[in-house]
């Protein structure tokens, strides 16, 4: 069993992300075609209006649920 620290046993390339770059989801407003880019659908007619009902009955979880 090793009993360096994970820091230590990381070479001098590795490093960690800061959590705040952690976050994919939109700081502003979620828009209908935010949604359907992030479920990596063409923005369609027929699948922004998905989006808007989906963004209706989920709001902000609709994206949360895709996206880290």
């Amino acid at each position: 069993m090793s009993t360096s620290t994970p820091e230590e046993s990381r070479s001098s390339e590795d490093h960690c992300t800061p959590d705040a770059l952690l976050h994919s989801a939109p700081s502003r407003g979620l828009t209908a075609e935010d949604l359907v880019m992030a479920t990596g659908r063409d923005v369609t007619p027929a699948n922004l209006d998905w989006a808007r009902r989906k963004l209706e009955t989920e709001g902000q979880a609709a994206i949360e649920k895709l996206l880290p």
